[in-house]
């Protein structure tokens, strides 16, 4: 419990809600975690979920609050609108927008856009991730790997982003192994792991030959049916071939870039690191969490200035 506090940070995902309470030294003086994302907090209301939160770890009235993601949405709490690319990561902040009528200062952050009529695309949450981890690149150009339900990479110019693309690798993944043939081949399997030699054989295949990424899906059931391709290896392949065709298509509109960073955590980022690194690529690690909170940080403390 605290009741001290510079001012609390919120990532509100479409169907998870992290706070943190953070102190004037950057410190986190309490944490609060669950389920309660938008699809939850429209129904509920936004604003009875994050005072419950606050509540619980007796956050001060005054308390200002900085938030990310979904709570900015079209269907969110108060639409907190796209920066579009070309953007500077520095300019985040300053269209944050104020939450109307509520008895404290609560700011959301904008989303990033890019207006393609050939290859629109659109992020929420992520930007912020990208403001805590750019800190650590310098300069150059890099491209910045956010594994997810809906992946994305973006190119990095310095403190600009130039472009951005979306994959939706997770929710593929999801949609074939439950409700296409592919799910008799990966029944009852336990999680990917990165080491998995099928998994980087996979991830090569796509990466070789992403013209073929229908034909190399159907070979995962071929495989069991004709030499006996256990359910484990089954999903492996899977896994690493969409994974593979996300790297793949990410390197094709890159152009030169001096590195790959991946802004990951949990058995989510290893894979991406495995897939990654069975490439020949060294991709430099960032902590999802940490890159959120510094994110979150950094736009607060120019907001609300000490």
């Amino acid at each position: 419990m605290t009741r001290r506090g510079y001012y609390a940070a919120v990532d509100w995902g479409t169907s998870s809600f992290r706070l943190w309470i953070i102190g004037q030294d950057g410190s986190v003086l309490a944490e609060r975690r669950s389920g309660e994302g938008m699809a939850t907090a429209a129904k509920t209301g936004f604003q009875r979920v994050l005072d419950a939160h606050l509540a619980a770890v007796e956050a001060p009235d005054h308390l200002p609050i900085i938030i990310c993601g979904m709570a900015g949405a079209r269907q969110g709490w108060q639409e907190a609108g796209y920066l579009e690319t070309p953007a500077k990561l520095a300019a985040i902040p300053g269209k944050a927008i104020a939450v109307p009528d509520v008895d404290r200062d609560i700011r959301i952050l904008p989303g990033l856009a890019q207006r393609d009529e050939r290859q629109p695309d659109v992020m929420r949450g992520e930007e912020t991730q990208l403001l805590g981890a750019a800190d650590g690149l310098g300069g150059g150009r890099h491209l910045v790997c956010m594994p997810g339900t809906h992946s994305k990479w973006v190119r990095l110019s310095g403190e600009t982003v130039e472009g951005f693309s979306t994959f939706m690798t997770g929710e593929l993944f999801d949609v074939i192994s439950r409700h296409t043939i592919l799910s008799h081949a990966v029944a009852d399997a336990d999680a990917v792991a990165g080491d998995n030699p099928a998994f980087a054989d996979a991830v090569a295949q796509a990466r070789e030959k992403p013209a073929l990424a229908t034909n190399l899906l159907f070979s995962v059931r071929a495989g069991q049916l004709l030499y006996g391709l256990s359910a484990a290896d089954a999903r492996a392949r899977l896994s690493g071939m969409l994974i593979g065709l996300e790297i793949s298509g990410a390197l094709a509109t890159a152009g030169s870039v001096d590195g790959i960073c991946l802004v990951g955590s949990g058995g989510l980022g290893a894979l991406y690191r495995s897939a990654l690194e069975s490439q020949g690529f060294a991709p430099r690690l960032v902590d999802a969490d940490e890159a959120v909170r510094q994110g979150l940080s950094a736009a607060a403390r120019l907001i609300w200035p000490l």
